[in-house]
């Protein structure tokens, strides 16, 4: 038995593009209309949103159930809150604001396992088939099919970002460009010529060292971000959506 190989990962590998959908809602429901849409991918979140693990692993078993990748955005805290979506059997992880080198090092070592780094291992989980995929060949396939995002969203990493995208088990750099707004000064002007900046920059050091690189956009710049360099873009939230649908029904109703 062998673990299921990353959609995304396939995507990204043959130099292609993945779209991905940002998820507040808990709800599997959410993840199953994603899928239908035709998405490579949804993010769902546990630095902003209030989820459980319990709601976590129903959103990755929907997801599963319609051959869609999964990145959950972690807390940041222990080591456990790194690994558990992954022993869930997510897709891969998206750890917030990597601050430093030293930072990234660290989420290596409790993310990846030998030779990369020393993630505890556990293999009775859903990641490991519950004990039926071969030990080794478990912490081979986690390496390989598993996603490490960091995000940089922050000036503090820039100093070092050549060296944090250098390390082996960082799959992707992720830029986050609201975070980065406000850490410039300048919170919610996106086409800060310094944002504008950073953004290129962190697509052009991933590419120099063989990894992915992320984003957020939307329908009316995702060309853009792609010649820019992203592989993996986001292109929505599903609250957004609803959030329109919902006015545009009210508004049509006033105005009747």
């Amino acid at each position: 038995m062998n673990m299921k190989p990353s959609k995304v990962l396939k995507i990204l590998r043959s130099g292609q593009t993945a779209c991905s959908i940002k998820l507040n809602l808990a709800d599997s429901r959410s993840v199953e209309i994603a899928g239908i849409a035709g998405f490579d991918c949804v993010w769902t979140d546990m630095e902003h949103v209030p989820n459980d693990l319990s709601q976590i692993e129903k959103q990755i078993l929907a997801a599963k159930a319609y051959d869609l990748d999964i990145i959950v955005r972690v807390a940041r805290g222990s080591y456990s809150s790194l690994v558990w979506p992954l022993e869930m059997d997510a897709t891969g992880i998206m750890v917030p604001h990597i601050m430093s080198l030293a930072d990234a090092k660290q989420v290596v070592r409790q993310t990846k396992f030998h030779p990369i780094g020393l993630r505890p291992v556990d293999g009775g989980n859903a990641d490991g088939g519950f004990c039926q995929v071969n030990f080794l060949d478990y912490l081979k396939q986690a390496n390989e099919e598993r996603l490490v995002i960091v995000q940089i969203e922050d000036k503090e990493p820039l100093a070092e970002i050549e060296a944090i995208a250098e390390l082996p088990g960082i799959d992707m750099l992720f830029f986050g460009p609201g975070d980065f707004s406000q850490s410039l000064g300048h919170p919610g002007v996106f086409d800060h010529p310094e944002l504008i900046k950073t953004r290129e920059k962190v697509a052009k050091v991933a590419a120099k060292y063989g990894k992915f690189a992320g984003t957020v956009g939307g329908v009316g710049n995702m060309n853009a971000l792609i010649d820019m360099g992203y592989q993996f873009v986001n292109l929505g939230a599903d609250v957004v959506g609803l959030g329109k649908y919902y006015i545009d029904i009210v508004q049509a109703f006033r105005n009747r």
